[in-house]
């Protein structure tokens, strides 16, 4: 996906949702992604500065931010095939609730003997 479209996958996918539903909250994103807010947060500024997507203040309630996509966004989703969740939110999604406890537990237990900070969030395994 990444040589393709020159951004990650989870870019790609956060883009297309946005596509979808213009006027989407981060907070929603992160619920449609089943992803936690601040990596949705990352997510979002990282396809703002690539100039894929703006985000606004919301007219009914300053609070809230809004997401839309720009036309270089639009552009770089029509040349790339679907589907631009990934094969791997679709086999979670077909797992038993067991099996993904497990997995869970497990990758937490990958995770820490990572043995890595906050910091190398934004840092793919392959460059630690």
């Amino acid at each position: 996906m990444e040589k393709q479209s020159g951004i990650g996958g989870a870019q790609v996918w956060a883009l297309s949702l946005v596509a979808q539903h213009q006027g989407l909250g981060v907070t929603q994103l992160a619920a449609l992604m089943d992803i936690h807010q601040s990596t949705t947060s990352n997510l979002v500024r990282s396809l703002i500065k690539s100039g894929l997507l703006h985000s606004e203040k919301s007219a009914s309630d300053r609070r809230v931010v809004e997401l839309y996509v720009l036309p270089e966004g639009v552009k770089l989703l029509k040349k790339i095939p679907g589907p631009f969740a990934g094969v791997l939110p679709h086999a979670l999604q077909r797992m038993d609730e067991v099996t993904l406890l497990q997995l869970e537990h497990n990758l937490s237990a990958l995770i820490n003997r990572l043995e890595v900070d906050e910091k190398a969030a934004q840092t793919p395994i392959a460059m630690m």
